[in-house]
């Protein structure tokens, strides 16, 4: 895989400063149960990197004693690594909302029947990958039969109340193909949904759209094809200053499965360390720091999130 680094290290980016501490953003692991081209986490059946229950121990002090209101799991996919329904159950009984970044595909796994219904019963929001409402373009990008797949695991949340009831909040992840940026979020989502209800009879809540970022995976494809200043440009040309205060990395504080902190998803898999330090932070070493005004690590994929509409893990943000 050729590496982006040395491509992006160099930037007239901004700086950027933290504003309070909202959601702790938590990656459990690069296992999945799919292997997808535009995964910037470059996540995979054969990933062994997995979080231990002693970092998970570490996680839930954190949240408790910093009182975190939003806990954010990611992978890989999430729900593979073993500890994933004891980090969910106590974090909601300290009162944490929950969030899963969901491939939907690993909750038709074998070993994973009752995952949704685990995640109904702990009303867990549900994010869900579903880069397109046709087959071939989500085949494409994702794996032979995914679709299909993603289309079943949809119809099993919708039977449980996700997209319906209040209390379980179903959303949707669009990301584009190619060297291009998002469509308008609030031009997207009605599209999504009637095409969604109309073809399957799915609903769900509200639509993200997550512009990707040139790094891993997607980073080395856009190299090898010879593209990745052209899609550099393109975010550059496309930067907006009006989405400077709304950034991910101002609230949100990203762990990577061994327990390190990072300013975001992106700067983990750039092993770019939080606050523009030369060493690793470990979580339980921040719990008596304040981290409101502390500088944030940038590169040149910072422009990524301040491209077009903006975009973060909650979609656009204009």
């Amino acid at each position: 895989m050729k590496d982006t680094y040395p491509l992006l290290e160099k930037t007239n980016f901004p700086a950027l400063k933290r504003a309070p501490l909202e959601t702790l953003q938590v990656n459990l692991g690069y296992l999945c149960n799919q292997q997808c081209l535009h995964c910037h986490v470059d996540a995979g059946p054969r990933r062994k990197e997995i979080m231990s229950l002693d970092t998970v121990t570490d996680v839930l002090k954190f949240l408790r004693l910093k009182n975190i209101k939003t806990l954010d799991l990611t992978g890989g996919a999430p729900e593979m690594n073993p500890h994933f329904i004891t980090l969910v159950k106590q974090a909601r009984k300290l009162g944490v909302h929950v969030i899963d970044r969901c491939n939907l595909t690993v909750l038709l796994e074998t070993d994973y029947e009752g995952m949704a219904d685990f995640l109904a019963e702990n009303s867990v929001e549900v994010v869900a990958s579903l880069p397109c409402y046709l087959q071939e373009n989500v085949d494409a990008q994702r794996g032979k039969g995914v679709f299909d797949s993603s289309i079943k695991a949809l119809k099993l949340l919708n039977e449980l109340g996700y997209g319906s009831d209040e209390k379980l909040q179903l959303n949707l992840v669009y990301n584009p193909q190619g060297i291009s940026l998002p469509p308008s979020q609030a031009k997207l989502e009605p599209a999504y949904k009637k095409e969604l209800k109309q073809r399957f009879d799915i609903v769900f809540n509200n639509l993200y759209t997550i512009t990707n970022m040139p790094i891993k995976r997607f980073g080395s494809t856009l190299i090898s094809k010879g593209l990745f200043d052209e899609y550099m440009q393109l975010l550059k040309t496309s930067y907006s200053k009006d989405n400077l205060s709304g950034v991910m990395c101002r609230t949100t504080l990203s762990v990577d499965w061994q327990g390190y902190v990072y300013d975001c998803d992106f700067n983990q898999m750039l092993n770019l360390h939080a606050g523009l330090s030369k060493d690793k932070t470990y979580l339980k070493d921040l719990l008596q720091s304040d981290l409101k005004g502390r500088d944030i690590a940038i590169m040149d994929h910072c422009y990524g999130c301040t491209a077009g509409q903006g975009s973060s893990c909650g979609g656009e943000l204009a």
